[in-house]
């Protein structure tokens, strides 16, 4: 029962995954308040903070990237990370971290993987670091409005008797 709990949570967590990367592509592409010609679709991360809007979905996907190696052990995160990014997996902390608490490693892990990858994408897509600091703030904005679903996720498993692979 547990078991089986637990590779469908994963799966679930898996496919949402897979699915921030062409998400994240449409709405830089189609969804903002601003949509430069050639570039990206912006969206206000904070006052006067501009960032493309597909930063919504990268600060999403490194959660689900941390939720799919709790469910589904660390071969499938890093295949997951693998496919959506080669360098991600190369610098990945949540599994030492996870030792210490579910919270501190998906956040800690959150913020590495946020800032490697915000500047890793602008430079590959935009050949420019411009909205460096919005990316940033974004995913961070994602990865803080996790936490109560994280907190919620590590006292059920607790309960369940749910324990990490």
């Amino acid at each position: 029962m547990i078991e089986t709990r637990r590779r469908d949570e994963g799966i679930v967590f898996l496919a949402l995954f897979a699915l921030t990367i062409p998400a994240a592509n449409w709405l830089i592409g189609h969804a903002g308040t601003v949509c430069q010609p050639q570039g990206p679709c912006l969206i206000s991360v904070a006052p006067g903070l501009m960032a493309p809007s597909g930063v919504t979905m990268a600060g999403v996907a490194l959660v689900l990237r941390d939720l799919v190696q709790r469910r589904l052990g660390v071969a499938a995160a890093s295949l997951a990370i693998l496919a959506g990014a080669v360098l991600s997996a190369l610098l990945a902390v949540y599994t030492p971290l996870a030792r210490r608490g579910l919270l501190i490693a998906v956040v800690a892990s959150g913020v590495v993987g946020l800032v490697v990858d915000s500047v890793v994408f602008l430079w590959l897509a935009f050949g420019s670091l411009e909205f460096l600091l919005g990316q940033i703030v974004g995913k961070a904005w994602m990865v803080l409005l996790s936490i109560p679903f994280v907190a919620w996720l590590r006292r059920r498993d607790a309960r369940l008797g749910i324990a990490p692979v």
